[in-house]
């Protein structure tokens, strides 16, 4: 049986992790300047390194992730946005959160596909096997056609994909980035692809 100080025991840890991980990233030096301004708080901390790991979170991860209540999720990432070191965007019914500055709108729309399971899948199957065809894309997603016509018209509408030709994704080497630098946030598929990415990159020379 989990103690409330077992509990409380877990969390700490979970946020002194993610503080961690938030102090060796280019959010550092705005971590700092919330903390001077506001005194220590590792929750914040934490929460700024957690979005430098995984971009585009939603609400509901961020607070499930790093165990904190609703209103308390709520009034760090409030004062984080004040002072800007982190920015919310809308995706659908989802308020997602990346670091300030360090996205552009397509980023922040292909970080928040990638954050979605099927479109994840999608994507990074087109970007190992850009052949791929649409019944390709069901068959190793174990998902059914109609699933993946459904998404490619978002990724489509979104300006991820392109289906003049069969499927393409847009800015492919972006999204590859986007992919390898947050492997670990998105899973298995991910990481395998990561651990490739020279075959899929492109030089100009």
């Amino acid at each position: 049986m989990t103690t409330s100080n077992g509990v409380d025991d877990e969390k700490r840890a979970t946020l002194r992790r993610f503080a961690a991980l938030g102090a060796a990233s280019p959010l550092a030096g705005l971590s700092e300047s919330a903390a001077a301004d506001t005194g220590e708080s590792d929750a914040r901390d934490a929460i700024a390194g957690y979005l430098s790991t995984t971009p585009g979170a939603h609400f509901s991860k961020i607070r499930d992730d790093l165990q904190l209540g609703t209103g308390e999720t709520q009034h760090h990432l409030r004062r984080l946005e004040e002072l800007e070191v982190i920015e919310r965007y809308r995706d659908g019914d989802y308020k997602r959160f990346v670091p300030a500055g360090r996205f552009d709108e397509f980023e922040k729309q292909a970080l928040g596909y990638l954050r979605r399971e099927t479109p994840r899948g999608m994507l990074i199957e087109l970007l190992r096997n850009p052949a791929a065809t649409g019944g390709d894309l069901a068959a190793v997603l174990d998902v059914s056609p109609p699933t993946v016509s459904k998404y490619a018209g978002e990724l489509e509408d979104e300006g991820l994909l392109s289906r003049e030709d069969g499927y393409a994704v847009e800015r492919p080497e972006t999204v590859l980035v986007l992919v390898v630098r947050h492997a670990d946030s998105f899973g298995d598929a991910a990481r395998q692809l990561a651990r490739n990415a020279d075959r899929y990159l492109t030089y100009d020379g």
